[in-house]
């Protein structure tokens, strides 16, 4: 008996091999927004508020999808996502500007590990070698943590994770509060502006790329079932401690490179740009947009984002109308705006007759 299906190629990370509109598609999503705002920016048809704005709408779905991937494909309750990009914004940020060895007052600072590593201006962007590096350290710092506390917490089912995860926010952001070698709850200042917009949404493409990577792949299968039931899935042979610290480690791995994105972008780091509040703000992100979806998380990203600079003019109110219009959507809407993804993300199979 023939047939016309073709088996599908598999390629480098797990990459499905679709055809040429696959490739020709992920080329425009990473190319066009990427160089469109790089050179609108650069002639001045983009101002700086409305750059900020974009690059912290970047950096939110950096987050928010990074959460997803443990929140959403591994079925887990993470609730303090920024105290890992606290960790890799003050990694980062003191392997660059160094820390400040005296007391409160002293400005005195031992210089940064990779401070005196080259930067190259390209079209007015620095691109430095320090920062990428630092960067990827406090990433690594992040996982690091997140596979270390991961290993007690995931041997107990149920919502540990959630008292886990929300108890190491509060202690990583004390921890710096007290910490004068970081600036305690002065912060940290002095950061070169080494974050722009084509790091952040390089960051963007890769984390998108690893999420559908992740589940589309014979591991991701694994992850998604241990979601769907841990029982069944440990019966059926899945080492279910590896996969959730797998997922994890992963998720935490792209917080601190978000961190270390808006630190270096606002060139200013304080303990409380990463509170508990901050954590909320990226689980409304992924329950809003779609839990589960990556499309409907980064959707959801660039909707509370964008909703809380329309509500900035009035003030201390917005805290309570962005949470009364999330309670109105997840009425109508319980599952969230979308729980479907972009074709080129994860193509739907054809239903058979």
């Amino acid at each position: 008996m023939s047939t016309n299906v073709k088996p599908k190629r598999r390629g480098f990370l797990g990459i499905t091999f679709e055809g040429p509109s696959f490739w020709i598609s992920w080329a425009l999503f990473i190319l066009v927004p990427l160089l469109l705002v790089a050179v609108l920016y650069a002639r001045g048809d983009i101002n700086s508020y409305y750059y900020d704005v974009l690059m912290r709408i970047g950096i939110a779905v950096v987050m928010s999808v990074s959460l997803n991937i443990i929140n959403g494909h591994l079925g887990q309750f993470s609730i303090g996502h920024a105290g890992f990009m606290g960790i890799g914004a003050y990694v980062s940020g003191v392997l660059i500007v160094g820390g400040n060895p005296g007391r409160a007052g002293v400005s005195l600072r031992i210089p940064g590990l990779f401070s005196n590593l080259p930067v190259f201006n390209i079209g007015g962007y620095d691109f430095s070698v320090g920062f990428i590096l630092a960067a990827l350290v406090g990433a690594l710092a992040a996982a690091m943590l997140a596979f270390i506390i991961g290993i007690p917490s995931f041997r107990a089912r149920g919502d540990y994770l959630c008292v886990v995860t929300l108890a190491l926010n509060m202690i990583i952001v004390n921890i710096f509060l007290n910490m004068d070698y970081v600036g305690g709850a002065r912060g940290l200042t002095g950061l070169p502006s080494f974050s722009n917009w084509i790091w952040v949404w390089l960051t963007v493409a890769a984390v998108i790329i690893v999420s559908r990577n992740l589940i589309t792949s014979s591991h991701g299968r694994a992850i998604l079932a241990v979601r769907e039931n841990e029982v069944a899935a440990e019966i059926g042979g899945i080492n279910v401690l590896r996969y959730k610290l797998i997922a994890f480690a992963i998720g935490a791995f792209f917080a601190g490179l978000g961190g270390a994105l808006i630190g270096f972008h606002v060139q200013f780091i304080n303990p409380n740009m990463f509170n508990i509040f901050k954590s909320i703000d990226y689980m409304i992100m992924i329950y809003l947009g779609g839990i589960g979806s990556i499309t409907g998380t980064a959707l959801g990203a660039i909707l509370w984002t964008f909703l809380q600079e329309v509500l900035r003019p009035l003030g201390v109110w917005r805290l309570v109308m962005g949470p009364a219009l999330l309670i109105v959507i997840m009425i109508f809407w319980t599952k969230g705006l979308t729980q479907s993804e972009l074709p080129f993300i994860i193509k739907k199979k054809a239903k058979k007759e």
